[in-house]
Parts: structure tokens; sequence; C-alpha cells
């Protein structure tokens, strides 16, 4: 049976920078998930010749770990300062995707798996996959959201302790291209004065990572939460969102949803202990001196870095 050092459950942000900061410590870490690409919500949507992010756009830097490894990107080329003066917002410059793929690049990672359970026999743990397939390590990481966590070691016979107070909510997303410009500010970016139920408005011609003219529609959680599960779901946000667009130039419409977009309950720390060497993390653990209360691409970013600190006793 195929052996590691410690095997992480998701292959988002948070599972990403955890064996990123393992790997650089000697471990041997495989990363396993039931998706076709590495990255979670931090996803890219090919429409047409163009593309679109239709989950993280951006991101901000308040903590001393991001900054070091923002800079690097940034010097790397790999992302860029999109808007915001007195508080920076930066994104990918290929879409956010593109950025995961470039954090994993070297990784151990077992996509297309859907972990059934975990078995833990002394001080070793056994995960294995709807597939039969099984792998051995000392310790786990677990990533994916948490109902679906809580799930899993439900599946795996462990104690759930305080997980299930972190509850999800969800986010429908409209994706839309367009013949023409949109009307947009030149960042391609609207968040505020928005009709009631819109988030935000993104054109990602003006954003830079597309070639078309792809717009995504994000809508409230509370609105989210509202429709979620009716029919006709693309219309309404048309309906909501309209005003920003010719709608005459439409030339094609999706539809994301996001089950488990943001966390309503986050949990007081940056990772939780399951038991010995088995730890539970993701965006919606935060530190304790966070105080921003919700869910985001750094709370995921130092989630995993924090994490694989308490594998490696620092």
């Amino acid at each position: 049976m195929e052996r590691h050092d410690i095997i992480i459950i998701g292959a988002g942000l948070t599972g990403i920078t955890a064996a990123r900061r393992l790997e650089s410590e000697g471990k041997r870490v495989l990363m396993v998930d039931k998706s076709k690409s590495v990255g979670g919500r931090l996803a890219t949507r090919r429409v047409a010749k163009g593309k679109a992010d239709h989950g993280a756009q951006f991101f901000t830097v308040r903590s001393n770990e991001l900054k070091k490894e923002a800079a690097d990107w940034l010097n790397k080329g790999w992302i860029k300062h999109w808007f915001g003066e007195d508080y920076p917002r930066y994104t990918s410059v290929n879409g956010m995707n593109g950025l995961a793929k470039k954090l994993a690049q070297g990784l151990n990672v077992k996509l297309e798996s859907m972990v059934s359970h975990i078995v833990n026999e002394g001080a070793k743990y056994t995960v294995v996959t709807e597939d039969k397939e099984e792998w051995e390590c000392e310790g786990v990481l677990i990533t994916i959201p948490v109902p679906q966590t809580v799930e899993l070691l439900e599946r795996s016979g462990f104690s759930l302790d305080d997980l299930q107070s972190i509850d999800f909510q969800p986010t429908y997303v409209g994706i839309f291209q367009f013949r023409n410009f949109t009307i947009l500010p030149s960042s391609g970016h609207v968040d505020k004065n928005l009709p009631e139920g819109v988030e935000r408005i993104v054109d990602h011609y003006k954003k830079g990572i597309s070639d078309e003219v792809i717009v995504s529609v994000y809508m409230t959680a509370a609105w989210s939460s509202e429709h979620y599960g009716e029919e006709e779901v693309l219309d309404k946000i048309k309906e909501q969102a309209g005003g920003f667009f010719q709608m005459e130039d439409l030339v094609s419409e999706q539809l994301k949803k996001w089950r488990y977009a943001q966390a309503a309950q986050t949990f007081p720390h940056s990772y939780h202990h399951v038991r010995e060497r088995l730890l539970t993390a993701g965006d919606a653990f935060l530190r304790q001196d966070d105080t921003s209360g919700r869910t985001r691409f750094e709370s995921a970013y130092l989630s995993g870095w924090d994490s694989a600190g308490a594998f490696l006793g620092s």
C-alpha cells in the first residue's frame, strides 16, 4: 500500500498552501480531490473564446504570511493589482484558477477521487476512496467544505465536536456573454449601489483575463438562499441586474451554483483537532485575531499555513 506522511483531502487554496509548506519541510504529501482540477473556489470557466472567474474574484492582504507570498507572486507575474489604492485588491493575470495551478505545480495530487472514509489504527491512518483506492499516512488534513467534512467524519466514526455549528450559505452566479462592450467602469468591477439581491458584477474583458466580453453576476447569500433550487434562476438574475446591460447583445448564458460559498458561522481558530494528527481546516476557520468574521481567500490561505504548522510542531 502506498504510504505518505500527510494526506490532504481537498485541493483548494487551503490544501495547496498546507501541502506547499509541508513539502518545503521535507514531508511526503498526497492531495486527494473529487474535482477535475485543483483550486476549489479559485474557479475559472471558459466561455466561447473568453473566460470568467466565477468563484473568488480577488484577494486582499492583511497578514505578514500572505504579504510575503503575494510579493513573490507579483514578482513572478502571476498576479496584478486590479483596483483599490488604499486597500489593494489583487487578482490572477490569467484567471484565479490559473493561480491555483501555478501554486500546485510539482505537488502530488490525485484528482477525480472521492474519499469514502478514513480508518484509524494506532499511529496510522488509512484513507479509502469510493473506488477502493487506499493510502496509509501518519496524519490527515481535511480541507473540503465543513458540511462535507462532517459527513466524512460521520462515515468514519469520528467525534464531530463543534464542527456542526459551522453553517454555510449558497451563492448563485450568472455568467453572460455579450457581443459588445458593457457600460461597467474601466476596472470591470462594481459592488456598490446595486439592485437588491446583487452582490457584485464583474466584466472579465475589462478585468483583463478574457478576449471576449464575459460578465459574472454574483447574487447575495440571502437572495441565493431564498431562490435556491428554483427553476429559471438565470431569468431572475437578469431581471435584477439587467439595467447594467444591453440584453439584446446577449450571446449566451450559464448558471453556477455554489452550495457552500460562504460561512454564516465561522470557527474561532484557523484549524481544528478532531483527534491526534487528524485536523480540519478551510476558509471558515479564522485566526482568533481575525476581526473580519468572514470567509475569504486570505482566511483559506492562513488556515492552510497554520494547519501545516501544527503537523510540523510550529
